[in-house]
C-alpha cells in the first residue's frame, strides 16, 4: 500500500514538473493593437495571420492582432487621447507625427526606424465612375463641371481625404499656372461634393452601396476592392497626373513600453518588409516596395505620372499647416460653400 502510495505522488509530482516545466518553456500569449486608416482592414486580416504564423514558428508565442479602423487623422487623435495601439499605421506621416507633437508617444525621427522612411508600401488616387462611365470623367477637370457630383472625404479627418485634395489642387496649380487658380479650382470641386464622410471607406459605401454621386475619389486599392464587388456597377480610370501616397507605420512607444510588447510589436512591422509580406501587399492592390513583388504586380499597379508631396508642398508639415489647419486653405472653402 506504501509503495502504491508513493509511485502514486511520485506520478503527481511528476505532472506538476512537467506543467510547470511546460509553463516555462512557452511564453505567455501575447496581444497587439494595430490602428489603422479606413481602407486596410482587408490587408491586415490576411497579414496579420501570416505574421501570427511565423511568430509562433519563430518563438512558440501565440500573438493576437486586433484593429482598428477609422479615418487616419482621426485614429490618430484616439491614440493621443489613450486609445492603447501597440503599433500604428495610417495614411500618412503628418498624422503620424501628431503622436509625437501632441504627448510624445513616438520620437521624432520615429520615420529612421524602418526601411523607406518606415513606409513598406505606397499607393495614389484614382477616380471611381458609374459603370461605363456615364459622365465621360477622364481627369481632375472633369470634377468641376456643374453636372457632376463628388464623393470623397473630409480631410480634416480623413488621410485618404487629404491625399485626394492635395492630388486635384497640384493638378490644378500645373494646368492654371498658379496657386490662386487652384484654390479657385479646388472651390469649385468641393462645390460638388454633396457630403463628406469622416473616411475614406464611409465615402465608398455612400459612392457604391448608397448610389450618391457620379465619381468617387478613391484610393487605388479601394477602387479595386469596389471593382471586385461591385464589377457591374463601377468602373475607375487614372487621371493624367496623380499622388505618390506613403502610408507610414511606427510602434507607439508610451504604450509597447508600457505593456511590456515592443519585442513582437516591433517585429509585427519588420515582417511588412519580408518577401511574404510584400505579396500580400501587392495581392490586396497597394504597391508593394520590393521589387520581386512589384514585377509580380505590375499589370494591375502601373506605372503612373506621380509626384511627391515633398516636391510640390514642402512635406506634410507645411502641406498641413497650410491647408488643413484651423482657418487654413480647406476651412477658407468649405466655409464659402456653406
Amino acid at each position: 500500500m506504501t509503495s502504491r502510495r508513493q509511485f502514486a505522488q511520485f506520478l503527481a509530482t511528476a505532472a506538476l514538473t512537467a506543467s510547470a516545466v511546460s509553463a516555462i518553456a512557452q511564453p505567455a500569449p501575447v496581444t497587439l493593437l494595430n490602428v489603422s486608416y479606413d481602407p486596410t482592414r482587408e490587408l491586415y486580416v490576411e497579414y496579420n495571420a501570416a505574421f501570427a504564423k511565423h511568430w509562433k514558428a519563430r518563438t512558440g508565442q501565440d500573438v493576437t492582432i486586433k484593429q482598428s479602423h477609422g479615418g487616419s487623422g482621426k485614429q490618430a487623435r484616439s491614440i493621443i487621447d489613450g486609445l492603447d495601439a501597440d503599433v500604428a499605421t495610417l495614411a500618412l506621416a503628418g498624422d503620424t507625427d501628431a503622436l509625437h507633437n501632441n504627448g510624445g508617444w513616438i520620437p521624432k525621427d520615429w520615420q529612421k526606424r524602418l526601411p523607406q522612411s518606415s513606409s513598406p508600401y505606397t499607393s495614389t488616387i484614382v477616380l471611381v465612375t458609374r459603370a461605363g462611365n456615364p459622365k465621360n470623367i477622364k481627369d481632375w477637370d472633369d470634377l468641376i463641371r456643374p453636372d457632376v457630383k463628388v464623393i470623397t472625404p473630409n480631410p480634416k479627418t480623413s488621410g485618404g481625404a487629404r491625399w485626394n485634395y492635395l492630388a486635384a489642387w497640384e493638378f490644378a496649380k500645373r494646368k492654371f499656372g498658379s496657386d490662386a487658380k487652384a484654390q479657385e479650382f479646388i472651390g469649385k470641386l468641393y462645390a460638388n461634393v454633396p457630403v463628406l464622410d469622416s473616411g475614406a471607406r464611409g465615402s465608398s459605401i455612400t459612392f457604391a452601396q448608397r448610389a450618391q454621386g457620379d465619381v468617387f475619389i478613391s484610393w487605388e486599392n479601394e477602387a479595386y476592392l469596389l471593382e471586385k464587388e461591385f464589377g457591374n456597377k463601377v468602373d475607375f480610370v487614372y487621371p493624367s497626373l496623380s499622388i505618390l501616397a506613403e502610408p507610414a507605420v511606427t510602434v507607439v512607444d508610451k504604450n509597447v513600453d508600457k505593456k511590456g510588447t515592443r519585442a513582437v510589436a516591433q517585429a509585427y512591422l519588420e515582417y511588412l518588409y519580408t518577401e511574404e509580406a510584400q505579396d500580400i501587399i501587392g495581392k490586396h492592390f497597394y504597391r508593394p516596395t520590393s521589387a520581386k513583388a512589384q514585377a509580380k504586380y505590375a499589370k494591375q499597379l502601373p506605372k503612373l505620372n506621380l509626384f511627391k508631396i515633398e516636391d510640390a508642398f514642402g512635406g506634410w508639415e507645411q502641406a498641413a499647416k497650410v491647408h488643413f489647419s484651423d482657418g487654413g486653405t480647406f476651412d477658407q472653402i468649405y466655409t464659402k460653400k456653406q
